[in-house]
Parts: C-alpha cells; sequence; structure tokens
C-alpha cells in the first residue's frame, strides 16, 4: 500500500493508474494510532482536510470543496457530529469521519490500512456495511489491509495474500488454494480437506 501511495519506490516494475487518475486522488484511510485519536480539530475540519490532497498549492478551501465535505458528511451519517471535537467520539464514528476524509479525496479508489482494528463487533459489522455500500452503490474501488481473513473473506471478492506464498484471486479460488486452506484452518485449529 505504502508502494501505491507514493511512500517507498517499487521493489521491482512500477504502478499505472487508470488513465486520468493520479496519486493526488487516492482516498487513504491510514491505521489509527493514539496520536491521531487525539487530534484536537472538529469533525467538521478533519473531513474538510481530505480536500487538500486535490488542491495542490492552493490552500483556502473554496465552495466545491465544503460542498463535497457536506456531501460527504451525510452519506457517512455523522451530520450531527459536525461541529464536535474528534478526541470525543468513539471509534467507529472515528473511523467513519475518516472514511468521510478520504472520500473527500476520492470517488475512484480508497486504500484502507486495517481499518477496523480496535473497534467493538458492531463497529466493525457497521463500517463493512458502510464500505460496502460505497462499493456497490457508488462505484468505489476498495483496497483493503486486514489480518482478519476471515472478515476479508466475507466482504472481498478478491484477496491478495503475501507471505512465504503469494496468491492472488477470487475469494472462491482462495477458499480453495493450498495457501488458503492452509491459513484458514490454522486461524479455526480446523483440517481442511
Amino acid at each position: 500500500m505504502r508502494t501505491v501511495l507514493g511512500l517507498q519506490p517499487p521493489l521491482a516494475g512500477k504502478v499505472r493508474f487508470e488513465e486520468g487518475m493520479t496519486r493526488g486522488e487516492l482516498g487513504y484511510l491510514p491505521q489509527q494510532t493514539e496520536i491521531q485519536r487525539d487530534f484536537p480539530a472538529s469533525v467538521w475540519e478533519i473531513v474538510l482536510s481530505g480536500c487538500q490532497g486535490r488542491k495542490g498549492f492552493h490552500p483556502f478551501y473554496d465552495a466545491s470543496d465544503k460542498r463535497l465535505a457536506r456531501e460527504n458528511i451525510e452519506k457517512l451519517g455523522i451530520a450531527p457530529l459536525a461541529r464536535r471535537c474528534f478526541p470525543e467520539l468513539s471509534g467507529g464514528q472515528q473511523q467513519r469521519v475518516l472514511l468521510a476524509r478520504a472520500l473527500c479525496a476520492t470517488r475512484r479508489l480508497l486504500l484502507l490500512d486495517e481499518p477496523v482494528s480496535g473497534l467493538d463487533p458492531r463497529a466493525t459489522a457497521e463500517f463493512y456495511e458502510l464500505v460496502g455500500r460505497l462499493n456497490r452503490k457508488d462505484g468505489v474501488a476498495v483496497m483493503m489491509i486486514s489480518h482478519d481473513v476471515h472478515l476479508a473473506l466475507r466482504w472481498s471478492r478478491h484477496i491478495l495474500h503475501i507471505g512465504k506464498t503469494c496468491f492472488f484471486g477470487t475469494r472462491d479460488a482462495y477458499r480453495r488454494s493450498d495457501v488458503g486452506r492452509h491459513y484458514l484452518s490454522l486461524q479455526h485449529g480446523e483440517v481442511y480437506e
């Protein structure tokens, strides 16, 4: 993911984007840290800051940026929180805010790094449902890093498993693959035939 974001060079080959797309149009939701959770800004300020990557050297927000931020706040159901301070929110609410911010940067590709770590099961399910809806209804492609293979299998169409053995394919093909069966048996203590 760091390579796609341009934060490190590729080990081999190169990253190519669809015609007309640039790195500045990627929506990125990083794995949260304690420092991010305590960032002293309002929900509105954080969501609006997602427009900054597209602006280049124009540091001021215009009416279209503000309209996009309002649309994403409403789309993610966090309008009642818009004036609240980010650290006052629950973990699930914070992830919705950061997702709205990422959507201000893109309408095409979201990059999510362990987006549900630290969330309770209900907030996790709500988050995945929300991301699934963005994918199905708004056509936003999603690339996500997760160590929870079972949730990844439930919500994704394709799996890229990187380890001693690499795999890329559909979730059903992953379940049938040697690496998928091995990894799933380790997580559940089951043996797949």
